[in-house]
């Protein structure tokens, strides 16, 4: 099976910056839409970012501007360069992975174990 592995988390000052890193290992398989998703005490899941094969990008209002997601596709991992960072972006933050698989034609969602982001003031 594929898995996502997160790294790069930690505890950083407002107006700091951190870098978020998810790998995918596995074998025979392909990564359509990679995204990140963070979730805070109390609050929804919600959508960051995304980042299709072929570098198209989404971003949330909250973060356009100064989170940048890219990825590199010989090492299948995902990247999440985050600057500017504020207490409200305190929050775990979830990799996402539409894997498909070599034959197949649709696509299986995995998710990353979630690391944890505190800007403190």
């Amino acid at each position: 099976q594929v898995q996502l592995v997160e790294s790069g988390g930690g505890l950083v000052q407002a107006g700091g910056s951190l870098r978020l890193s998810c790998a995918a290992s596995g074998s025979s398989f392909s990564i359509d839409v990679m995204g990140w998703y963070r979730q805070a005490p109390g609050k929804q899941r919600e959508l960051v970012t995304t980042i299709t094969s072929g570098g198209t990008t989404n971003y949330a209002d909250s973060v356009k501007g100064r989170f940048t997601i890219s990825r590199d596709n010989a090492k299948n991992t995902v990247y999440l360069q985050m600057n500017s960072l504020k207490p409200e972006d305190t929050a775990v933050y979830y990799c996402n992975a539409r894997v498909v698989y070599t034959g197949r034609t649709y696509g299986l969602a995995y998710w990353g174990q979630g690391t944890q982001v505190t800007v403190s003031s």
